[in-house]
């Protein structure tokens, strides 16, 4: 899964990978009394330093490590997980994580006793999470047997459960969660002004570009309900002072080009045939990340098939009756039941 087409996946890694936004969100969003045992300053991503070849095949995000305070020579993990949609099994997925990160800090030689292991999940689906905090919500069994189960709970983060005034941290931080929790809602276009309007004061710096452009990109291939005029129009509006002058940033040019270069690279014949396309290859990088968290391992024939279905509603309802698949060759039955 390093490699996800999903746009939303694609833009929560792309900002999460940021230090000082982990730092911000593990200090808004975490319980106050773990954020009290970390040394904030400490914090450094360990993805890919950290995960070996054969890790990586498993892991979908992010990961951080920090000392915790007082001389303490624990070493804490904080792992970032990302879901657009419910995921019944979230809990048996993070435990593998956690096992391989584990088995990875004792290659590392770190023994007894080995580091703990926070897993974070951030939600921003269509439709409301209700499974279960901890992994013995998996199972029915009598209270007596319970005692022999792993026993963990995973820290959430649902941004569908938070109103906007709730959503906090620094620009960076809350432009993003504000934006995942409305990528999916029908009237984006009219707060799109208002979620860049967080980013004004970063644009005159080059790192502040490089974001906006994130941002757009993520806009023009995650939303179905927002078209290039408007997403052009959300931008001029935030780049106009009180004086009605553009400022003067590399962000001009984009409105000047119709955003050719901050929305979509590689746009050869017209914005609105990149953004269907680009529409497309996020709803079959969706399907595929459904199926690989699923089943784990989709064969290349599989996602060759995908990439020939070129029907929006026929990809939408595929993901649907991906969710519900007892196995993958019983997905692939539903694929040429549907296509027939």
């Amino acid at each position: 899964m390093v490699d996800i087409a999903n746009p939303h996946d694609r833009f929560f890694k792309e900002v999460l990978s940021r230090q000082e936004v982990a730092r911000d969100f593990i200090v808004h969003y975490l319980p106050s009394d773990i954020v009290g045992l970390l040394d904030l300053e400490s914090l450094e991503i360990r993805k890919d330093s950290f995960i070996d070849k054969e890790l990586k095949e498993y892991f979908s995000d992010i990961l951080y490590g920090v000392d915790m305070k007082g001389g303490r020579s624990s070493y804490v993990y904080v792992l970032f997980e990302h879901k657009s949609y419910p995921e019944p099994l979230i809990g048996l997925h993070l435990l593998r994580y956690m096992v391989r990160i584990w088995e990875q800090a004792i290659k590392l030689g770190e023994t007894r006793p080995l580091p703990p292991v926070i897993p974070v999940v951030v939600y921003h689906g269509r439709s409301k999470w209700k499974v279960g905090p901890e992994f013995q919500d998996l199972f029915d069994i009598p209270e007596a047997m319970e005692g022999v189960l792993p026993d963990f709970g995973y820290l959430l983060c649902d941004l569908t459960q938070y109103s906007d005034e709730e959503i906090r941290g620094a620009v960076t931080l809350k432009a993003a969660f504000l934006l995942m929790k409305h990528i999916f809602s029908e009237d984006l276009a009219d707060r799109l002004p208002e979620i860049l309007g967080f980013l004004r004061d970063l644009m005159n710096k080059r790192s502040g570009l490089e974001y906006l452009e994130t941002v757009l990109r993520y806009v023009a291939s995650g939303s179905d309900h927002i078209r290039e005029e408007e997403i052009e129009r959300g931008l001029d509006q935030v780049l106009r002072e009180k004086e009605g002058n553009i400022m003067p940033t590399v962000a001009e040019q984009w409105i000047e080009q119709g955003m050719q270069r901050g929305m979509q690279q590689g746009m050869k014949q017209g914005m609105q045939q990149g953004m269907q396309q680009g529409i497309l290859q996020a709803s079959r990088g969706a399907l595929i990340e459904v199926l690989e968290d699923r089943f784990e391992t989709v064969s290349q024939t599989l996602r060759n098939r995908l990439k020939k279905i070129n029907d929006p509603d026929v990809l939408k309802s595929l993901h649907k009756k991906a969710l519900h698949a007892v196995s993958l060759e019983a997905f692939k039955d539903e694929i040429e039941a549907l296509l027939a």
